[in-house]
């Protein structure tokens, strides 16, 4: 490990470290553009210089230097100091004073370092040269005159997204980034672009022209459009939630989220339930909230009560309604509201064991029915690193763009129990061998996945590789909290009194009896409800969820829920009041106190550990797979449903159509 001197100070990295890691674990903050922690280098903002014995007498790039034993390196001399406020001079040349009206205004690196290290007042009298507007999509504003050719965006395309559409055209002084042919940049994950732009040239076209950082509130909370778990950020102004931006975590989401998990936060305040509603003669009425309760109490039962959780509901409601259904003598529970039926016996069978993190160790991978691109793009990301540093990915299903380079076996699910020879022999040397199941095959190949434990050796001492990708952040809690019929859905359409806790997927011409909706959007759910009770979603309250390795994470209440709406275990807490069972908690704390006695992992903030345990399921598997389960990535829920982003992404980015815009 080299050891060398920064300002004076002794510091020792690992080898291969560069200059500019050894300055900042020296305590050194040295300004970049062009530099990311999580890109390759690309040496060209020249903005990180410093000066370094033994060697040439000017300044260097950190960003691109390897340190090396006995180097002394300076950051504050005059010569650095010079070159730094030459440097950003230089890039000042052509950067239209649009401050004022630019969407990185008050979180602009190009504004602070400015500031910092450049020299005040500019020496350049001549023109300033223009660059024509490229258009990037529904997601990405572009004005590509403030660019400084960072070339971050192309390489966070390349190398994370996988999508090579962005690049660099023309040279020198004519240099211009734009996608090929300036068409969309069709990635899940091209919003991270906007906060990966050093400048204003990239900003959020839904959120451009909103708000400033300053006026924001912030709160931090946990993203339900996949079952990733990606720690987020909700700013919000007054009752509306304005942006979503993601936390750092390098166990989940590293810093990256999907374009999901950013902008269908604009379905947030539109179709939404802010009343009880009563069906009357066919049509749902308007009523209060004693009425609403009323008419579900009226419903002669008979104990015959079930409860079905949709995709984004937290532990907490799901713990209120078991409590709730339990006191009216039902037992009926389950969250897999499509219809899917697979075996819960063993919570490791159907768990992501491997962890998201521990993804890009694998050394052979082998994907089975499942199109982790749009089912989980950030564990997608993760197996693209494993790509990197030498694994095979092989793939059983329908061949699908998963931007990276895949061995296709073939759609038949009976090649579980006879793979062919390259598969068996790559994962014979494989040190960290990994199974991912997806939604597609689980409910045919269950049981022959799990056998692949024993013919494939995914289990060793430290490793454990078998993996079941799940779509719904309800589904890990929802499992740990019992929400799994033995029969599937198939068991509860015969109750008499069925709550659907925001199940907007379900198929509601199956259940003949009483059905109570509680939810926040008026999506399917709400159509066919005898009682729609207006509910909260995830940014408007408190709750705990568990991601798809298990990982118990809490989010916080940005905003009120709208009009007359609660949140969601209040009225539950509300309605047993009504129906004669009150449940026994009147806080969201007693709630909580109450779920850990009944669940103890839900207490603490931590990745579950599951023992292992494999389930007596049969090992034979057959039947092709015609497709995968999401069919739309952006219209998932009934939140992006409602997001007028989400809408265009999908018209435009997944079905081809052309969206005019206006001249500005």
């Amino acid at each position: 490990m080299p050891k060398l001197k920064v300002d004076g100070v002794e510091v020792e990295v690992p080898q291969g470290a560069t200059v500019l890691q050894a300055c900042e674990a020296a305590g050194k903050e040295i300004p970049r553009f062009c530099y990311h922690e999580r890109l390759s280098i690309a040496g060209n903002c020249r903005m990180c210089l410093v000066e370094v014995k033994p060697g040439p007498p000017k300044p260097q790039a950190s960003c691109a230097l390897p340190a090396a034993d006995n180097q002394e390196v300076f950051t504050t001399t005059p010569m650095v100091k010079n070159a730094r406020e030459g440097m950003m001079e230089f890039l000042l040349i052509n950067h239209p004073l649009d401050c004022p009206i630019c969407d990185q205004g008050g979180e602009c690196d190009l504004q602070d370092q400015s500031i910092a290290y450049g020299r005040g007042h500019s020496r350049y009298a001549e023109n300033k040269r223009a660059v024509t507007e490229k258009y990037m999509g529904p997601i990405v504003k572009t004005i590509m005159t403030r660019c400084i050719q960072c070339t971050r965006c192309v390489r966070f395309a390349e190398e994370v997204a996988g999508v090579e559409e962005i690049g660099a055209i023309y040279r020198g002084e004519n240099m211009q980034i734009t996608t090929y042919l300036e068409h969309a940049a069709k990635s899940e994950l091209s919003g991270n672009v906007v906060d990966l732009c050093p400048v204003g040239a990239l900003t959020s076209k839904p959120y451009a022209f909103e708000a400033r950082p300053w006026e924001l509130r912030k709160t931090l909370t946990i993203d339900v459009m996949d079952a990733v778990g990606t720690n987020i950020r909700l700013d919000s102004r007054g009752r509306q939630v304005l942006r979503c931006i993601p936390r750092i975590n390098e166990d989940v989401n590293e810093e990256w989220a999907t374009d999901k998990t950013r902008h269908a936060i604009d379905g947030l305040v539109r179709r939404r339930l802010d009343r009880p509603f009563v069906r009357v003669g066919g049509k749902l009425q308007p009523v209060s909230w004693d009425e609403a309760f009323a008419a579900i109490a009226a419903v002669d039962h008979g104990g015959s009560v079930a409860a079905v959780a949709g995709d984004l509901v937290d532990c907490e409601t799901m713990y209120a309604a078991k409590a709730l259904v339990t006191a009216l003598g039902g037992s009926l529970l389950e969250g897999r509201q499509t219809g899917m039926d697979y075996d819960t016996s063993s919570l490791a069978a159907v768990n992501f064991n491997t962890t998201i993190a521990g993804a890009e160790r694998a050394d052979a991978i082998l994907l089975v029915g499942t199109n982790l691109r749009w089912e989980a793009p950030l564990v997608n990301t993760r197996v693209r690193k494993a790509l990197k540093r030498g694994a095979k990915v092989f793939a059983i299903g329908p061949e699908t763009d998963l931007t990276y380079k895949v061995e296709w076996l073939g759609d038949d699910l009976a090649l579980l129990g006879n793979l062919p020879e390259a598969v068996t022999a790559a994962f014979g040397k494989a040190e960290r061998p990994m199974v991912i199941v997806g939604g597609a095959a689980l409910k045919g190949g269950h049981g022959a996945a799990l056998a692949l434990v024993d013919t494939l050796g995914l289990i060793k001492d430290d490793w454990n590789g078998f993996n079941v990708v799940h779509m719904a952040a309800a589904r890990m809690g929802g499992l740990m909290l019992g929400y799994a019929a033995k029969g599937g859905i198939a068991d509860l359409v015969d109750a008499k009194l069925a709550f659907f806790l925001g199940a907007d997927e379900a198929d509601y011409t199956r259940f003949a009896g009483f059905k109570v909706y509680i939810g926040h959007h008026g999506d399917r759910g709400a159509a066919a409800a005898d009682v729609v009770l207006p509910g909260a979603s995830y940014a408007e309250k408190a709750g705990t969820w568990v991601n798809l390795e298990g990982r118990v994470q809490r989010g916080e209440r940005a905003v009120f829920p709208p009009g007359d709406a609660r949140e969601d275990w209040a009225i539950l807490r509300a309605l047993s009041d009504v129906m004669g069972v009150t449940l026994p908690f009147d806080s969201l704390a007693g709630l909580r106190e109450a779920m850990y006695v009944a669940v103890p992992a839900l207490r603490e903030q931590a990745l579950v550990t599951f023992e292992w345990r494999a389930p007596a399921i049969d090992a034979t598997a057959a039947g092709v797979l015609a497709g995968y389960p999401i069919k739309d990535f952006y219209l998932t829920n009934a939140i992006c449903r409602a997001s007028p982003t989400m809408q265009r992404c999908s018209a435009e980015l997944l079905h081809g159509e052309q969206l005019a815009e206006a001249a500005e």
